[in-house]
């Protein structure tokens, strides 16, 4: 595939969260694929490298909170052969009346038409004091 098509799964893949479907964002992934998550050993959330099965366990439960899905807005987004670095913003109202709003980074790489790889750099102090709250 080229940057263009490279560029074209990583939107789709984007697409699958305003909708709701994480069976539908995981199969554009490889079986193998990973993703990393920014955050240090010890803080609150989910961070480090996460397997497909850890990550369909993830996605599963981060969808469960929104009350009809998470706008995942591509701001940019740039591709060197199997690499596509986008800049996302995420909206997404929660079923409990609260609103989570981030900003990301992430880092791609695709093989073979999937996603096989995912870097992922967003605001995890913000995660941790809306989904962590201390005491």
């Amino acid at each position: 595939m080229g940057t263009a098509e490279n560029k074209q799964l990583v939107s789709a893949f984007f697409a699958r969260f305003d909708e709701n479907d994480s069976a539908g964002a995981l199969a554009l992934m490889t079986d193998d694929a990973t993703w990393w998550i920014a955050g240090k050993p010890g803080a609150p959330g989910v961070h480090g490298l996460l397997t497909k099965a850890q990550l369909t366990q993830l996605f599963e439960g981060m969808f469960a909170l929104f009350e009809r899905g998470m706008r995942m807005t591509v701001k940019s987004m740039i591709a060197e052969d199997d690499k596509v670095a986008v800049e996302v913003e995420s909206d997404g109202p929660l079923k409990d009346g609260r609103v989570y709003q981030n900003d990301y980074h992430l880092a791609i790489t695709v093989r073979d038409g999937a996603i096989s790889a995912v870097r992922e750099y967003l605001d995890t102090y913000y995660v941790a004091s809306l989904f962590y709250p201390a005491g």
